[in-house]
């Protein structure tokens, strides 16, 4: 008996030691994807062969969906890719950041968030344009330590997410 468990534990030890120094799974250059996935992701293309692992298994995997959304979801997809293709690596980092930033938000300010977000989504473009362009001073002190103020229905305020990029970037 005490051979049998000896013998069990050798072969996990060896057989977890093997797995361990496996290297991950290859995953494809921008030439090694099908021809489908080259056209859902085009947006990406000269980017794709920098992206790390994790990054090019999750746009795989929106590529495998995306043929079953329906086409509204589809159009969004390739706008969000678009945009997010248009971003320097500068302006990616800060939205990794917000993003991780407002995942860390209570639901309750979350839902308030949501909210001036259609709100703002139902401006016309052109104030949603003015309301985008506009530049942005960075807070003082005294702002900083204020709550933001709620905006009248009469003058909405965007959110504190940035609105996708507009044609001239």
């Amino acid at each position: 008996m005490a051979k049998a468990v000896f013998v069990l534990a050798l072969w996990l030890c060896t057989s977890l030691s093997v797995l361990a120094a496996t290297p991950p799974k290859h995953l494809p250059t921008w030439s090694e994807l099908t021809t489908d996935q080259r056209q859902t992701l085009a947006p990406l293309a000269e980017d794709w062969d920098n992206f790390e692992p994790d990054r090019k298994r999750r746009w795989i995997g929106i590529a495998k969906r995306y043929p079953n959304m329906k086409p509204d979801e589809q159009a969004r997809v390739q706008r969000r890719m678009q945009a997010w293709a248009k971003l320097t690596p500068k302006e990616r980092d800060a939205a990794r950041a917000r993003y991780k930033k407002m995942e860390k938000l209570p639901p309750e300010k979350k839902e308030g968030l949501k909210e001036k977000w259609e709100e703002y989504n139902r401006l016309p473009e052109q104030e949603r344009r003015k309301l985008g362009s506009t530049p942005r001073k960075p807070p003082t002190t005294a702002q900083k330590a204020r709550p933001p103020a709620i905006a009248s229905p009469e003058q909405p305020a965007p959110p504190e997410v940035a609105p996708a990029p507009g044609p001239g970037r």
